[in-house]
């Protein structure tokens, strides 16, 4: 195996992204980033000991490569390919001390300023 990698290949075999085609359309929009360095072309090589920042549906996720794929297997063997680095977001609950009644606007923007800061 080389020492080397395509991006889009990488990102299908560690289970990021359903389709090595969508992986592709995510690194051409210029989603995607190695070392600090935005990258637009899903031919672009990546190796072991990169990490990786990139938008997967609404949270950011931010991963070391730990190893270079030879075939997309299961989530276990997947899940061995990189180091998740992802910052644990506390869930913040907003208290409503009314039971029973519709929520104010500001008990709306509490509630919509969580779901934002969740994803």
């Amino acid at each position: 195996m080389s020492e080397n990698q395509r991006i889009d290949k990488w990102l299908w075999y560690a289970r990021f992204f359903k389709t090595r085609t969508l992986a592709a359309k995510v690194v051409s929009a210029g989603h995607v980033r190695v070392n600090a360095e935005r990258v637009k072309k899903p031919s672009s090589s990546i190796k072991a000991g990169d990490g990786l920042s990139f938008m997967q549906g609404r949270q950011l996720r931010i991963v070391r490569i730990a190893a270079l794929g030879e075939r997309r297997g299961p989530a276990s063997e997947a899940q061995a390919l990189y180091e998740d680095l992802t910052p644990e977001r506390e869930a913040a609950a907003v208290p409503i001390e009314r039971v029973g009644i519709r929520p104010t606007k500001k008990d709306r923007r509490a509630m919509d300023s969580l779901r934002h800061t969740d994803s």
